[in-house]
């Protein structure tokens, strides 16, 4: 059975549309407010989210923006507002789909379900590393913590993203060079030493423990996991 997280504060249109939902054999889930939608969504991730913009704590621009960073569940909203700049907002920020409120619930149901028969692959996890509350991307190529960017240089940031992808494996500075720089580099190992260097003042500064970056006597280096 497919789920569906509904985040709306109001009482009435929740309802509605959960009963909606749950007669077209959804399993439904609640959430009234943007904090307790992005608790739920990590402890019981859902198929798509139904989102409200407006909401008493976090508003729903911010907790799309939260759910991309570690997911690409599909994800429609649901406003009150009809102006076009808020659906071009909607879209620029990872929404799939943007319904205007009063909406008529098997509209609602339609759309939940042409999105849920797009390609699973369109919404799969795309790689996503999570290390506490360090998030690696891969294949966009983000070092994210807490849901912000970490700056990084583009060569610091592919060996993090490259350590990231083999925890605790060891890589000796020629291997590293060899993937990270490119078989066609032709200065000193150093540099290695040098960008680990980097990263871990990065790291240390923003209080990330689990995922450091650790030095294996006479093998090299390990992204440390615990």
């Amino acid at each position: 059975m497919e789920k569906i997280l509904i985040v709306e504060d109001e009482i009435t249109i929740m309802r509605v549309l959960k009963a909606y939902l749950s007669k077209n054999g959804y399993e439904v889930i609640i959430a009234e407010t943007g904090e307790q939608a992005l608790s739920l969504f990590e402890r019981n991730p859902p198929h798509l989210v139904l989102l409200d913009i407006m909401l008493p704590d976090l508003d729903g621009w911010s907790v799309l923006t939260r759910i991309r960073t570690q997911s690409t569940c599909p994800v429609i909203m649901l406003t009150a507002l009809g102006e076009v700049n808020d659906r071009l907002k909607g879209f620029q920020n990872g929404a799939d789909d943007y319904i205007t409120k009063p909406f008529v619930g098997e509209e609602v149901v339609a759309r939940v379900k042409a999105i849920l028969r797009r390609p699973q692959t369109m919404y799969q996890d795309e790689g996503i590393l999570r290390y506490g509350s360090l998030t690696l991307h891969p294949n966009s190529h983000l070092v994210m913590l807490n849901g912000q960017e970490i700056d990084l240089t583009p060569k610091d940031k592919t060996l993090l993203l490259f350590l990231g992808r083999h925890p605790n494996r060891n890589f000796t500075r020629d291997q590293l060079l060899d993937q990270v720089w490119g078989m066609d580099y032709e200065g000193s190992d150093r540099a290695v030493d040098l960008s680990v260097k980097r990263i871990r003042k990065t790291l240390r500064a923003n209080g990330i423990t689990n995922g450091a970056i650790k030095t294996i006597r006479g093998l090299g280096y390990q992204f440390r996991v615990e």
